[in-house]
C-alpha cells in the first residue's frame, strides 16, 4: 500500500518529540522532516514533496495558519494546538482535522487514518465522471463512489462527515464515501439534514441528545456542534416540535 510523506511542525520540543514518536508507529506515514518553527517548515515544503503536515498553530514569526496560507498548492493540513478557539478558522482554511493538545496516539491515529483515506480517494477518483448525488424519489438518492453508484435511503443516513473534496456518509450498518464535497452535498439534501459544524451534517430525525458542544445521534454516534450552528439547530427543532403539536 502507498505510504504518504509527512512533516511535523511544533515549537515545543517535548510535544514535537511525542508527535514524532506516535506517528512513527503508523505504517503508512513516512516522516520527511521535523521542524521547530513555521519558517523552517516553509523551506521544507518548497523543496520536498509533502503529503500531510501536522502543525502547531501558535508559533512565533510564522504561525501554522500563516504557513498554510503561504502555500499555493497546500498538502493536507492537520492542526494540533492548545487553543480551541482556532478551530473554526482552521476549518475555514480547509484543514482536514483539528487536534487539541495534548495529542494522544489514538487521536493522531484517527486523524492520520482520515488523511490517508482522503489521499487514497484522490488517487482513485475519476475526474471525468459526474460526482454529484442523483436524487430520484422522496425517499432515496444515489451517490457516486469509486466502485460506482450506490442507492441510499435518506432515513438511513445518520450523519455526514467532510473529507475535503469528498464526504463520508454514515448509516447504522455501513459508511460510504462519495466523490463530492460537503458544501455541494448540503445543497442537494432535504431540509431535515442540517449543518452543525464545518465538517458535519446530521439527519435531524436521528438526534437523541444535544449538549453544549456535541450531538448524540442514534446508534451511539456523536458529532461536535459549533456555537452558531447549535443555536440554529435548536430553533429548527423547536419549530419542528411546534409544527407537530399544531397538526395534532
Amino acid at each position: 500500500m502507498t505510504s504518504y510523506t509527512c512533516l511535523i511542525v511544533d515549537d515545543n520540543e517535548i510535544e514535537r518529540d511525542a508527535i514524532e514518536m506516535y506517528l512513527r508507529k503508523i505504517n503508512r506515514l513516512d516522516i520527511k522532516a521535523v521542524c521547530s518553527n513555521g519558517i523552517e517548515a516553509a523551506e521544507v515544503l518548497i523543496n520536498e514533496p509533502i503529503d500531510i503536515v501536522f502543525s502547531d498553530i501558535d508559533m512565533p514569526e510564522l504561525s501554522g495558519m500563516g504557513l498554510l496560507k503561504s502555500i499555493k498548492n497546500a498538502p493536507v493540513f492537520i492542526f494540533i494546538t492548545s487553543f480551541t478557539e482556532y478551530a473554526a478558522e482552521s476549518f475555514n482554511l480547509d484543514a482536514l482535522d483539528f487536534i487539541v493538545k495534548p495529542a494522544t496516539f489514538e487521536r493522531l491515529l484517527k486523524a492520520s487514518t482520515k488523511a490517508i483515506e482522503y489521499l487514497d480517494l484522490k488517487k482513485q477518483a475519476s475526474l471525468n465522471s459526474n460526482p454529484n448525488p442523483i436524487p430520484e424519489t422522496a425517499d432515496h438518492f444515489f451517490i457516486k463512489e469509486t466502485k460506482g453508484f450506490t442507492r441510499l435511503n435518506y432515513d438511513d443516513v445518520i450523519y455526514i462527515e467532510s473529507m475535503g473534496d469528498f464526504s463520508k456518509i454514515y448509516t447504522a450498518t455501513d459508511k460510504h464515501i462519495t466523490l463530492v464535497n460537503l458544501k455541494n452535498l448540503e445543497r442537494q439534501l432535504p431540509s431535515f439534514f442540517v449543518r452543525v459544524h464545518k465538517q458535519y451534517i446530521i439527519n435531524l430525525n436521528q438526534v437523541s441528545t444535544i449538549t453544549n458542544n456535541e450531538i448524540i445521534l442514534n446508534h451511539n454516534n456523536t458529532v461536535p456542534v459549533s456555537l452558531t450552528n447549535r443555536q440554529e439547530l435548536l430553533e429548527k427543532i423547536a419549530n419542528k416540535t411546534v409544527s407537530r403539536h399544531n397538526k395534532s
